[in-house]
């Protein structure tokens, strides 16, 4: 068994939230990507691609919901991130 924290275990939750998310079912979808989010900070750290992607998927997430300003700071978090961690 690969385990919670596994990096494919992990994909494997991010693509599920993805697919809830393509379905139109954002509030379910948010709180799969929250939760992928977290468990990938945990396994990998903060500035891991990984977590960076995840991090993105959850801005689009809010975006999708309407939550313009907040998908905004979740992007922009994500973009220094980025900046900081891959140049």
């Amino acid at each position: 068994a690969l385990g919670e924290a596994h990096p494919y275990t992990l994909a494997s939750n991010n693509n599920l939230a993805n697919t809830v998310r393509n379905q139109g079912r954002y509030g379910e979808a948010e709180k799969l990507h929250r939760q992928c989010l977290g468990a990938r900070k945990n396994a990998l750290g903060e500035a891991h691609p990984y977590t960076l992607a995840s991090n993105n998927n959850l801005a689009n997430t809010v975006r999708n919901q309407g939550r313009y300003g907040e998908a905004e700071k979740l992007h922009r978090q994500c973009l220094g991130a980025r900046k900081n961690a891959l140049g």
